[in-house]
């Protein structure tokens, strides 16, 4: 079972401070969950694209409504509900068309739950913007898509089915399944999945907009001093969250 989520917003910024603000997001006072981001790899194709990839590591939260429904041989070692995971994220940057299109998804607990987000950041202005980091000009759109998949209904009835699976662990995962249905398991997961991912987007776009608003006050120099408050205030003076 597959389930969407889409939502579209404009920056008034220009493209240029958009894309640098992106890859500048972490830390920020609604990302306190990010503990570090490192760049795995970074080149330019024929075409002039600028093409990244990162990993973002970060602190996560299975909401108790996704505690009650699975049994603790699916859930394995968790602490409180909270769990370290980690975010692959691609994205390639085409300055002449004036876009930017990224990929992330997790590469934790896919076999609860996958979740692969796509954002396309398009240019508003004339072509004539250039490179200008003027942040007061232009504007820039972006498209977020969220695609939710929960394997786990799938998971539970295949090793049910394995005939060397010890019969109590069968019965196990008969009982859990009595009374909730292959597919009732998977629709539930996404669903709140779904809600989070809404609000989550909100936090993300806020963020954004700080970032933004420093580049815009104080340049470059003004959004370094900001994450170094950011980290500060998240983490104390021992700060564990790191960038490269």
């Amino acid at each position: 079972m597959v389930k969407f989520f889409e939502s579209s917003y404009t920056y008034d910024y220009s493209f240029p401070a958009v894309t640098l603000a992106y890859f500048l997001r972490y830390p920020n006072p609604y990302s306190t969950h990010v503990l570090s981001t490192d760049v795995i790899s970074r080149t330019i194709d024929e075409q002039g694209r600028l093409k990244t990839l990162r990993i973002h590591r970060k602190s996560s939260r299975l909401p108790s409504a996704v505690l009650k429904l699975l049994p603790k041989s699916v859930l394995g070692n968790i602490s409180g509900g909270r769990s370290e995971s980690y975010i692959l994220e691609t994205s390639t940057i085409d300055v002449k068309e004036g876009s930017m299109r990224t990929e992330s998804k997790n590469l934790d607990w896919t076999g609860i739950l996958s979740v692969v987000e796509k954002q396309e950041y398009q240019r508003k202005v004339p072509d004539d913007e250039g490179d200008d980091f003027n942040v007061a000009a232009g504007r820039t759109g972006v498209v977020t898509t969220v695609m939710f998949r929960s394997r786990l209904g799938d998971r539970l009835r295949a090793r049910a089915n394995r005939k060397d699976e010890a019969r109590e662990e069968v019965e196990e995962k008969k009982g859990f399944l009595a009374s909730w249905s292959t597919s009732g398991i998977q629709r539930s997961i996404e669903s709140i999945a779904s809600r989070r991912t809404e609000n989550q987007l909100g936090k993300s776009k806020e963020g954004m907009k700080i970032v933004l608003e420093r580049l815009r006050s104080g340049g470059l120099v003004g959004v370094l001093e900001g994450m170094r408050k950011d980290r500060e205030m998240a983490f104390g003076g021992e700060s564990v969250w790191k960038h490269s």
